[in-house]
């Protein structure tokens, strides 16, 4: 299979490193990350081989959510800087090849917002319909049995108008109505604002939850409550939601969103899907004119990822050239960090290779700050818990914080080098002997295996616009090879703690290529990987 890429395609393979601008660099000694403090980094960020920065929401809010309530689409945060920061931060990252895509939360605004104060106001406002709102049943419940995934009723009563409104996740996020179109042209004049200032892309804070049944019927329960951290403990796992999510009309108005990036140029979409029907909704989501990319859980929140796994999942979303494009993401701001999830913190070259693979395979990759060190999830006592899902399920589950703590960029600095004053989450040890300066100096740290390995990968067209087929193999290891024009790359991972030799009769893997940092060798017909290894070789 050839696929051949062209250069409005830049989305297709590309390793995107997700920024949380509260964790990055404090330049303004007020404990928290800001805009500048990226602008200050993005050497660092361009020496790691990678092709774009995401950057988690920075523009104003009450930071109940921290950013993902939004009070003012048009304004960055003075926590974060000014318009001007973000203006010089976009040049600044332009200037060394590297794309920028925000973090858009479309679906809710913050209660704070102007447009959420006009609306609750009365019934029959200029934007009395911008929200969701419905009556109560006749014994004063609310409207249905739809649950916030924060906890409790996705309905709260608002006594202005008498009548609840939807959030699903805080109170104080409420629900936009998609279904008015008012409101879809309030959201892309949004988009506009900032393409406009010259981002190349959006990531699509759950981008499912658009919009919602209009009949507001119940859901059914759910009679497989999904595996994973973050639906053991919590109620929502158990409907099924067919009717407050992943309606048939988010997909019309993504299709306009896509028609006004596409009047831009080369901008690209990337949006979060929530975990039911994951398969069919990205197949959906990243159908030709919607998004181009798309990142589902199914790596996020595995406790254990394998060779079979991770086919499995390529091939149920497809990877000929009719299938949408998958971003493969193993950590982010919301879930666990993967080094302490899959309990490989004794093993960082497990975490590594894993990583590797998914640099490798078909779609493109997300890789969230800190991941490049290997940082396992940071212990946050209670008391500095602030992440209000954790505290709403606590103990069962303790949130998000401990994946969202300072970037560790000295080993000796105060705080990590972070900040010159007490961070909002704590930098612990174990991230100090992981910092930044002092991987730097070991030639085989993960920091320096990551760089090497992405640094490389930029020169191999192949494993980043071409095709993917699978090869059989020992069940221990991932192989699969990479075809762009007439060009074809295999790639052979190997996910164990073990030496193997593998027999690869039935391909030609051509010849070897070196420079990728990993340790596989070909001797005569075989293939020797050592532990958690890997093998490369291109055949033209």
């Amino acid at each position: 299979m050839t696929q051949t890429g062209h250069a409005e395609d830049w989305w297709k393979g590309a390793i995107i490193y997700q920024i949380y601008p509260r964790s990055f660099l404090d330049t303004t000694r007020n404990g928290i990350g800001d805009l500048r403090g990226i602008t200050r980094k993005l050497d660092y960020v361009a020496s790691l081989g990678v092709d774009a920065i995401w950057i988690s929401p920075f523009v104003k809010s009450p930071m109940l959510d921290y950013g993902y309530d939004v009070s003012d689409y048009l304004a960055v945060d003075p926590l974060f800087g000014d318009l001007q920061d973000f203006r010089e931060l976009l040049n600044e990252a332009h200037a060394r090849g590297l794309r920028v895509i925000m973090d858009q939360v479309l679906s809710h605004t913050s209660s704070q917002h102007s447009w959420f104060l006009e609306s609750r106001e009365s019934r029959d406002n200029p934007k009395a319909d911008w929200y969701v709102w419905a009556d109560c049943r006749e014994d004063g419940t609310p409207p249905n049995n739809w649950l916030s995934v924060f906890g409790g009723s996705s309905w709260q009563w608002e006594p202005r108008r008498g009548q609840y409104y939807l959030h699903n996740f805080l109170r104080e996020q409420p629900d936009l109505n998609f279904h008015n179109p008012e409101v879809q042209e309030a959201v892309l004049a949004v988009c506009s604002f900032w393409l406009d200032l010259g981002v190349d892309g959006f990531r699509l804070d759950v981008c499912t939850f658009y919009a919602h049944d209009q009949q507001l019927r119940d859901n059914p329960p759910n009679p497989e409550v999904p595996e994973g951290e973050a639906f053991e403990f919590n109620p929502y796992s158990k409907q099924l939601h067919i009717h407050d999510i992943v309606r048939p009309e988010t997909v019309s108005f993504l299709e306009r969103l896509r028609a006004l990036c596409d009047s831009y140029g080369d901008r690209a979409l990337l949006g979060e899907l929530n975990q039911s029907d994951a398969v069919n909704t990205h197949r959906e989501y990243t159908a030709v004119k919607r998004l181009q990319l798309a990142y589902g859980y199914w790596l996020l929140g595995a406790h254990r990822i394998t060779p079979s796994m991770l086919r499995g999942v390529a091939e149920d979303l497809g990877h000929d050239e009719e299938s949408g494009w998958p971003c493969w993401a193993l950590d982010n701001h919301d879930f666990s960090r993967a080094v302490t999830r899959l309990g490989t913190e004794a093993c960082p070259e497990a975490v590594t290779v894993l990583l590797a693979a998914l640099f490798s395979m078909r779609g493109a990759c997300c890789l969230y700050q800190g991941s490049e060190l290997g940082l396992p999830q940071a212990e946050v006592p209670f008391d500095r818990i602030t992440d209000p899902y954790g505290r709403e399920f606590w103990p069962a589950y303790k949130g998000r914080d401990g994946a969202r703590t300072p970037m560790p960029w000295q080993t000796r600095a105060p705080f990590g080098g972070f900040s010159e004053v007490e961070p909002w989450l704590p930098v612990v040890p174990s991230h100090l002997d992981l910092a930044v300066d002092g991987q730097e100096a070991l030639p085989g740290s993960t920091l320096n295996r990551i760089r090497r390995f992405l640094t490389w990968r930029r020169g191999e067209p192949a494993l980043k616009e071409g095709g993917m087929e699978f090869v059989e193999t020992d069940e221990r290891v991932l192989v699969f090879r990479r075809t762009l024009d007439e060009e074809a790359i295999t790639c052979a991972f190997n996910f164990t703690d073990a030496e193997l030799a593998l027999r690869l009769p039935e391909i030609d893997a051509g010849e070897p290529l070196d420079g990728h940092g990993f340790g596989g060798v070909r001797r005569d017909d075989e293939i020797h990987l050592p532990a958690w290894g890997a093998f490369f070789a291109k055949a033209a």
